[in-house]
């Protein structure tokens, strides 16, 4: 029976749209399959791995109209689609437990399994917070903070994103426990405060797919759950239950010390010195002085690089050190042409912040070089 007869593209850009999140290996096979349905000129891509679900939706304008489900592996489909030459002509025959997939003279049998066993994620109940803001806004204040996020922390609630609803504004914070990202975004409506944490994963895979244009996303809050809808994509995300970190508390608000530097000169000087770091410490000693910022990195090779800019400091001497792959970090995320960096003694953490702007704070622990 045939199922979809398309374009190669028409059926590859939606399954790229939800493989991102396709495991390799994982101990329910069927985790590892993209289902596909067909309900008249509709088509359904849709992939999860039981904490994100991704579905995109197209229409087929075949001369088919049969209603049918599949699953097939999500990698296998994608690999073959991408080897076949562009413009080709993609056919999907169902045949008992296979599916055949045929272009020009190529043949390529599949396993499928049936779609009624796969693991859909269940609806969420209750809306409880609605919102749309631009892409390109939602993508920038992931970009400005999902670097900040920890990896395989055992505290399971910095494994991940807060994005917080409050007022007219929407705020995303990230934290591993040794710095601090936060940045904000003007919402066009007023909302009560509401805070979740979204997975890391789906942090990541929602910023490969937003775009960079006006174009909206939708956003829906459940209570165990978060919905994006983008484009012709739906993002639904589990939500990481425990209790942020109170990050005003970790933002500095009364640091006097200041200096306004060049980011990229500061990001070149910093990837330069960083050669010679330690490469399990990584560490960076920053000393502040009189007009001067002087840079030092050493290693167990007692090998040493050193960096000096001039900066306006009057301030008292400052000699602090910090891990110089967090400052890299965060210079390589905002594209601003100054930033701006506060003090307060050896023993306190730095604030980045960028001039005339207060939706940005990024804040790096010290540590003792």
């Amino acid at each position: 029976m045939k199922l979809l007869q398309l374009d190669r593209d028409a059926l590859l850009a939606p399954l790229q749209a939800v493989t991102g999140i396709v495991e390799k290996r994982h101990t329910l096979p069927i985790l590892s399959n993209v289902l596909i349905e067909r309900k008249n000129k509709a088509l359904n891509l849709i992939a999860t791995d039981l904490e994100i679900q991704i579905t995109t939706t197209s229409e087929v304008n075949d001369n088919l109209s049969d209603s049918q489900n599949l699953t097939v592996s999500a990698r296998k489909l994608q690999d073959i689609l991408r080897s076949l030459p562009d413009g080709a002509e993609a056919t999907l025959d169902l045949q008992a437990n296979k599916v055949q997939l045929k272009a020009g003279k190529s043949r390529f049998n599949l396993q499928t399994m049936p779609a009624v066993d796969f693991p859909k994620m269940a609806e969420a109940g209750e809306v409880l917070a609605k919102f749309s803001v631009p892409q390109k806004l939602l993508q920038d204040l992931l970009s400005l903070v999902q670097f900040a996020m920890a990896q395989q922390d055992i505290r399971y609630y910095l494994n991940g994103l807060l994005l917080v609803l409050e007022g007219n504004k929407i705020k995303v914070v990230a934290t591993d426990g040794h710095r601090l990202s936060y940045a904000d975004g003007a919402l066009e409506q007023s909302h009560d405060k509401r805070e979740v944490i979204l997975p890391r994963k789906a942090v990541l895979e929602l910023s490969r797919q937003l775009s960079s244009g006006d174009a909206e996303v939708s956003v829906e809050i459940y209570a165990s759950q978060v919905r994006f809808r983008y484009g012709n994509s739906e993002l639904v995300t589990k939500i990481i239950d425990g209790k942020f970190p109170d990050y005003t508390r970790v933002i500095p608000v009364n640091y006097n010390n200041t200096i306004t530097i060049n980011r990229q000169s500061l990001q070149q000087s910093l990837q330069r010195a960083a050669i010679l770091s330690n490469e399990k410490f990584r560490g960076v000693r920053w000393l502040l002085s009189d007009g001067s910022l002087r840079i030092s990195c050493t290693n167990t090779e007692q090998e040493e690089a050193q960096e000096e800019m001039e900066v306006t400091y009057s301030g008292a001497p400052l000699d602090v050190g910090f891990n110089i792959t967090y400052l890299l970090d965060v210079l390589a995320h905002v594209s601003t042409e100054n930033i701006e960096c506060s003090f307060g003694d050896a023993n306190s953490s730095m604030l980045i912040t960028v001039p005339g702007r207060e939706d940005f704070r990024y804040v790096v622990m010290p540590m003792r070089i």
